[in-house]
């Protein structure tokens, strides 16, 4: 999840929420600039974040706090095998979306090579995996990454968003480099809208959304409290209004 501390409690904004808002900025880009089979991108897009199940397991820091994804570290057998079946239920809907998934849990865990040797053979797993996908697709290694590239970028544009982590007094973020190679910045206007530099979408402006849970405390005894407390708390729509500068 998605953890972002208010004043009197937290705002959660589930991964899945997350990614399906990743697909949302995924939809609106330039058409010539699209990387190939760009719809089963989207699919890949908007359900690499199904192994994220917030109502289950434990998400819960030592103090109590809902368990942002960003203070989770380490490496275990178990979350090896969860990561093991994110990618073989990705299979039900493809090669394609299979083998930009696999990139992804690639791209997340390859700086733990050396650390558990069942992670060094799944990863290892993963690389043949995604050879062989590229031979029966017929597809080249930079098609493949040039479509993992956008993936990252929508991916990376949705995590800001959901942060809030954009700056103050209209100075540029950079979101990262994009599937045609190029960097791009996002800036939010004093007015509120947000415009991305170089401008990749196709409309001059359209509206984007996620759904984020409001719990009024800050800290809970047991995983179930949370749970109860998230399925009980009160729901709010976050949109931002992309504009072309």
């Amino acid at each position: 999840m998605i953890s972002n501390l208010q004043q009197n409690g937290w705002e959660v904004i589930y991964h899945r929420a997350h990614a399906l808002l990743a697909a949302q900025i995924a939809g609106h880009w330039e058409p010539k600039k699209r990387p190939i089979r760009w719809l089963e991108t989207i699919a890949a897009i908007s359900h690499h974040d199904d192994l994220e199940k917030e109502w289950e397991g434990n998400h819960l820091t030592e103090a109590g706090a809902p368990l942002d994804f960003t203070l989770i570290r380490g490496v275990s057998i178990e979350g090896v095998e969860s990561f093991r079946q994110l990618a073989r239920n990705s299979q039900y809907r493809g090669r394609w979306v299979a083998m930009l998934i696999s990139m992804h849990i690639s791209f997340l865990n390859e700086g733990n090579r050396g650390k558990l040797p069942e992670l060094d053979g799944f990863l290892d797993e993963q690389l043949q995996h995604q050879e062989q996908w590229r031979k029966e697709l017929n597809i080249t290694k930079d098609e493949a990454v040039q479509a993992y590239a956008f993936f990252q970028w929508c991916d990376r544009l949705s995590l800001i968003l959901c942060n809030h982590s954009l700056p103050a007094d209209e100075r540029a973020l950079e979101i990262t480099t994009g599937p045609d190679g190029n960097s791009y910045d996002v800036i939010q206007g004093r007015d509120g809208n947000v415009t991305v530099k170089p401008w990749p979408f196709l409309e001059e402006k359209f509206t984007v959304n996620v759904e984020a849970s409001y719990l009024n405390q800050l800290k809970f005894d047991s995983n179930a409290e949370l749970t109860e407390a998230l399925q009980n708390a009160p729901i709010k729509t976050l949109e931002w209004t992309f504009v072309q500068s």
